[in-house]
């Protein structure tokens, strides 16, 4: 309940509590200013003992704390109530006004709906008598102003208590889409813990996953490349030792010497592969600018960087993931697309992040890619898993002649 609602509340309680007393002064004291003209206030020791009767009822009937349930002992209160406020009406018709204390606390005080309405007919006789000019009705024209009086008094009530229950029916209605609403907010926001712990999970497996990747990449790459090249070393020593012609010892240990620099810098490669070096000091924009430009100065190409939305600090595996899928797309474009201008664009979209690289080169089939080779990156295939490792998606447009872009969207992971 909010606070309008707490001061409806203690208002209610208020006039409930205190508005038979004042409605009770208000008609005593024009039953007594008016004794004159209404035939007198006679006996007065019986309006003096129905009002104490009155006040004591009151007094037993207490102050109002919150709205009260219906009850039998409502229903004593409501009945005597009626027969001091009928008595008191009877003797001067301005007594009405305690009277109509009938019509305020009948839902509050009174089980069942007829029970209700029984009690609301009963204090409309005593108003309608009261405005017909008071009790005992006398004559055939007071009779039927009474009865006119207790007609349209009754068609009012009517009214009144059927906007009333319409009223009460859409607060309930409120009340129930609020607690409809509340309960359909704590599913989101519990839905919205899961998905959160999903993703966490889901990241989780995605670097375990990375880990097991790189090993075999690493694993590949030690076999196709570096041992490979301790094979020929081996193979050049070994024409050294058998051989006594120093041209020939030469032109060997040359040999070994540029095969033992060649397997130095694919093991550097290897080794520097296995985790985003560029991401150890700088954000994934700053570390994307670095490599874009190192990239179009290693090529001679002109490569431009670009960021666009409000850039957040995403989890690592986000930032690692994107940074790889960029390098292997510019790896790709060097090697390949023969470009004249290369532009990467970093974008931060509310739920998503993406890179998008595009290229002006030849292009290609997407259709008819060919297969990878031992030399080349891990390719189209390889960013597509890197991405769907952590639930993004990579996308290729090509058309040959007509450039290549690159296009890897991924959930956006603020750093936890």
């Amino acid at each position: 309940m909010n606070a309008a609602d707490r001061q409806i509340e203690r208002w209610q309680d208020q006039f409930h509590t205190w508005g038979p007393y004042g409605l009770l002064a208000v008609g005593t004291l024009l039953a007594v200013t008016t004794s004159d003209l209404t035939g007198g206030l006679a006996p007065w020791c019986e309006a003096g003992g129905l009002i104490v009767a009155a006040v004591s009822l009151q007094v037993w009937h207490g102050p109002r704390r919150g709205r009260r349930t219906p009850s039998r002992r409502g229903t004593v209160y409501y009945a005597l109530r009626w027969a001091i406020a009928f008595a008191l009406t009877w003797l001067n018709p301005f007594f009405a006004f305690y009277a109509v204390t009938g019509y305020f606390d009948t839902d509050e005080v009174i089980p069942g709906t007829r029970r209700q309405r029984l009690g609301l007919f009963a204090t409309s006789i005593m108003v309608a008598g009261s405005q017909s000019g008071g009790m005992p009705i006398r004559g055939t024209t007071q009779w039927a102003v009474f009865a006119g009086l207790l007609v349209a008094n009754n068609a009012l009530l009517f009214i009144g208590t059927h906007f009333a229950f319409q009223e009460e029916q859409r607060s309930r209605e409120r009340a129930a889409t609020i607690v409809e609403l509340e309960r359909t907010n704590a599913a989101l926001q519990q839905a919205l813990d899961e998905n959160a712990a999903l993703h966490a999970q889901l990241l989780v497996q995605a670097r375990e996953a990375g880990v097991a990747d790189e090993r075999r990449r690493l694993a590949a790459e030690i076999h196709d490349t570096i041992a490979q090249g301790l094979t020929g070393i081996i193979a050049q020593l070994q024409v050294v030792t058998s051989s006594q012609d120093p041209a020939v010892v030469r032109t060997h240990l040359a040999s070994a010497q540029s095969l033992a620099r060649a397997s130095l810098g694919e093991a550097r490669r290897s080794v520097q592969n296995l985790g985003p070096a560029a991401l150890e000091h700088d954000a994934l924009p700053e570390a994307l600018k670095k490599t874009v430009a190192e990239w179009g100065e290693r090529h001679g190409v002109r490569a431009e960087f670009t960021v666009t939305g409000t850039a957040e600090p995403l989890h690592d595996e986000i930032e690692a993931t994107l940074l790889r899928i960029a390098q292997e797309a510019l790896s790709n474009a060097g090697r390949h697309s023969g470009a004249g201008r290369v532009g990467v664009t970093l974008s931060y979209m509310g739920d998503e992040v993406s890179v998008d690289v595009r290229d002006d080169g030849r292009g290609f089939d997407p259709l008819n890619v060919a297969p990878r080779s031992g030399t080349g990156g891990f390719g189209l295939d390889g960013m597509r898993a890197r991405a769907e490792r952590i639930a993004g998606s990579v996308a290729v447009e090509a058309e040959p002649g007509h450039g290549t872009a690159v296009s890897a969207r991924v959930p956006l992971v603020r750093h936890g």
